[in-house]
């Protein structure tokens, strides 16, 4: 298993995002841009793709444990920071179009009568002259 192997897995289990991967890493002051990051997780046959390095494993691993933990002077509950990481939980702050949409539809709907309901219907086909 390869470093890059180790890196995706930890990414899908604690569900982290390209910008949380780069926080965790700049807790260690470690500086990494998106670019680079994607790069670790491509195809091996990708063009741009890019073997990850002990060094960047490392840090990040000692950056996680400081994400998880927390320091000496400041502990976290580890439980408490992955239930925040939820995106079940995640509240929107602003209200997506469709609940927009729906807060504008008129449900008041009374009932209507037809004028031409029981009116026959004209017979489709060649008119005759």
């Amino acid at each position: 298993m390869t470093n890059n192997d180790i890196f995706k897995k930890l990414r899908v289990a604690l569900k982290l995002r390209d910008d949380d991967i780069i926080d965790i890493l700049n807790l260690v002051d470690f500086k990494i841009g998106k670019s680079e990051l994607g790069a670790f997780f491509r195809k091996e046959d990708h063009p741009n793709y890019m073997e990850c390095k002990d060094q960047i494993l490392r840090n990040f691993l000692n950056g996680l444990v400081i994400y998880l933990r927390g320091t000496k002077d400041n502990p976290k509950n580890p439980g408490d920071v992955l239930s925040k990481k939820d995106p079940k939980s995640v509240v929107r702050k602003n209200p997506g179009f469709k609940a927009q949409q729906r807060k504008n539809v008129d449900r008041d709907i009374t009932n209507v009568k037809y004028k031409n309901k029981n009116k026959p219907r004209p017979k489709h086909g060649p008119t005759k002259s």
